[in-house]
């Protein structure tokens, strides 16, 4: 397992192939970084599909709303939706989108991010001063780039468990 610094800002993500270790950047989008715990602590993210996911560019997930329960999970309906806490207010920074670096989703409004995010399969540049950048795969990422492919994936690959480094 990779060293964890501070395991208070580290998400563990359980994949079918492995775990993703995320360190979240609470210095830089703190309200991002204390959401996705928030959902992680309450188990909102447990077995959440992966709704889009392109090959070359990235993983999308975290529709807590539409995408968690197999028997609820519309594929038509993925990615629409949020949690039932407030949309964000966007926390961009000079962080560049690397492979490997966490990104929140939103909408065309830049402070519409909820839930939902994205792991970048290859350097994106093109999303820099775009989308809050609030965290990056320390180690995994071979499993990240496992998952399957689809927007949404015929058969979609799931976070089966996303838990805080310091609850485990």
């Amino acid at each position: 397992m990779a060293e964890i610094k501070d395991p208070e800002n580290t998400v563990i993500i359980e994949l079918k192939d492995g775990p993703v270790v995320i360190e979240l950047l609470s210095d830089v989008a703190p309200k991002h970084t204390e959401r996705m715990k928030e959902l992680a602590r309450r188990g909102a993210y447990d077995n959440v599909a992966f709704h889009r996911v392109i090959e070359g560019f990235m993983a999308q997930t975290g529709d807590v709303q539409n995408a968690n329960m197999e028997k609820d999970y519309q594929p038509s309906r993925a990615g629409t939706g949020g949690s039932d806490l407030p949309d964000l207010p966007a926390e961009f920074s000079k962080l560049p989108h690397d492979r490997g670096t966490l990104g929140a989703a939103r909408s065309s409004n830049p402070n519409s991010a909820n839930s939902q995010f994205f792991i970048n399969f290859n350097d994106n540049h093109f999303l820099n001063g775009q989308y809050t950048v609030y965290g990056r795969v320390i180690e995994g990422m071979e499993h990240v780039d496992k998952i399957a492919r689809g927007e949404p994936p015929a058969s979609p690959d799931r976070m089966i468990s996303v838990k805080v480094a310091s609850d485990v």
